[in-house]
């Protein structure tokens, strides 16, 4: 069974970073996609970063442009997110997914992720 957990989230003041991880088990992550989702109260979820093979990111959406990277352990199954230059519009929700392929790395909809995580809150004050 697969689980996957988020650790790392919390409070930090604009221009702060943080780093998300997520830790699977019962997964290999090998030749398959995992992905970093965020979602505001009343808005849809939506995708931040994927990692193909713990080694080959791609980034969603303007945001992320030279604040967020994210990279991957095989050898622990992780992933991680890391955030510089927070701003309070990065406070979200922010989830982990993933599939046994590599779908959804090229385009990260909610419908195409088969685990999820529970979410982690991180919040940014100004």
């Amino acid at each position: 069974q697969v689980q996957l957990v988020e650790s790392g989230g919390g409070s930090v003041q604009s221009g702060g970073s943080l780093k998300l991880t997520c830790t699977a088990s019962g997964y290999s992550g090998r030749r398959a996609c995992m992905a970093w989702f965020r979602q505001v109260p009343g808005k849809d979820r939506e995708g931040v970063a994927t990692l193909y093979d713990f080694r080959v990111g791609q980034y969603f959406g303007d945001f992320t442009r030279g604040r967020f990277r994210v990279s991957g352990d095989p050898a622990k199954t992780t992933s991680d997110l890391l955030m510089d230059n927070l701003t309070p519009e990065d406070t979200a929700t922010y989830f982990c997914a993933a599939n046994d392929d590599p779908t959804g790395c090229n385009r990260p909809l909610v419908t195409r992720f088969k685990y999820w995580g529970q979410g982690i809150q991180v919040t940014v004050s100004s």
